[in-house]
């Protein structure tokens, strides 16, 4: 037998692989999310801040780390159509307008940071400030709704579940950014920081309470869903972490408090994943296992993934190690 007859004959090593590849494309979603997340979040706080030393603070704070963070969304995007291209298909066709709405949203968010320091006029800063600030805030909402919209298997671009997942996103990403904010930037940025990070994880609570309600009149299988031991476990672990986040924060043990914001992330993709599992595309009632390309490029996919995440791993940790600590006066966006 050849080695492409062995790799064609089942999977890799027996490892269930669908399954495992159906929680790599939620881990690349998460990860995603938590880290743009705290660039969004640092977007949002932007346009709460006083003053223009401050608001240069927190450009010089994500400067080195959006447009990297950003990878994991082309990863995600990438995973889900080699992996399971029905599902992929369906969702962006389906989605489109959103897709568009998201796009938008990135390159504003991207554009206008760059803009912004073009000039040092007031007008010019002040629009290109609130486009910044749209930006930020925008992205996560969308990508919430989609996110909404997917986990209910509705083909509209506006539902209420998709509308309430915005929000909780959005309120996340503040959550993350205001102990990113701590840690890179403490001394040069008000203790509202705090405060605005303290608030965002109060309503990012309430905001699971309405999510997880509304999911349980949307989702087919109702309460049961949302009773398992899995979504129960998450759920208190996630109102630990927040109460975690919350003293962390206070106590400025920045680090603390944004791995806290990292364990609610994780948590809420966790949650969405498990809800949906084993159907990767509830509006067609798609599976996991009847989606899932065929034995051979699979096999080929998982051998490339296990070598190349972990390069992807060694540069974050490089990027991250050579921007760590907090900023200093002379650093700019």
């Amino acid at each position: 037998m050849t080695s492409v007859d062995s790799l064609a004959a089942g999977p890799l090593f027996g490892l269930p692989l669908p399954e495992l590849w159906f929680g790599l494309v939620f881990a690349m979603l998460a990860t995603f999310l938590f880290l743009d997340g705290f660039d969004f979040g640092a977007g949002a706080i932007f346009a709460l801040l006083e003053t223009d030393d401050e608001r240069e603070t927190v450009l010089a704070a994500i400067g080195p780390f959006w447009d990297g963070n950003e990878v994991w969304l082309v990863v995600f995007g990438g995973a889900l159509f080699a992996a399971f291209p029905p599902a992929y298909a369906g969702l962006f066709s389906r989605h489109y307008l959103l897709m568009f709405g998201i796009l938008g949203a990135l390159i504003l968010r991207g554009l206008a940071p760059e803009m912004y320091e073009q000039r040092h006029d007031a007008l010019w800063q002040r629009w290109w400030g609130r486009a910044f600030v749209v930006g930020s805030v925008l992205a996560p909402f969308l990508l919430g709704v989609f996110a909404g919209n997917w986990l209910v298997g509705s083909a509209r671009s506006l539902t209420l579940a998709g509308l309430v997942v915005g929000v909780t996103l959005t309120l996340l990403t503040v959550v993350s950014g205001a102990a990113f904010l701590q840690l890179k930037g403490s001394e040069r940025l008000p203790d509202s920081v705090t405060t605005y990070g303290t608030a965002a994880t109060v309503g990012y609570l309430l905001a699971v309470v309405v999510t997880l309600a509304v999911l349980a009149v949307r989702l087919p299988e109702g309460l049961s869903a949302l009773l398992s031991p899995s979504i129960v476990a998450l759920v208190v672990a996630s109102i630990g972490l927040a109460a975690g986040y919350i003293v962390a924060l206070r106590r400025e043990q920045s680090l603390f408090a944004l791995g806290g914001a990292a364990g609610l992330t994780y948590g809420l993709v966790a949650v969405v994943a498990i809800l949906m599992y084993p159907a990767i595309d509830p509006a067609t009632g798609a599976t996991v296992r009847g989606t899932i390309v065929s034995t051979l490029p699979l096999n080929l996919m998982t051998i490339g993934a296990s070598l190349l995440l972990p390069l992807v791993a060694v540069y974050f940790v490089v990027l991250y190690s050579a921007f760590s600590g907090p900023i200093s006066p002379e650093e700019a966006y």
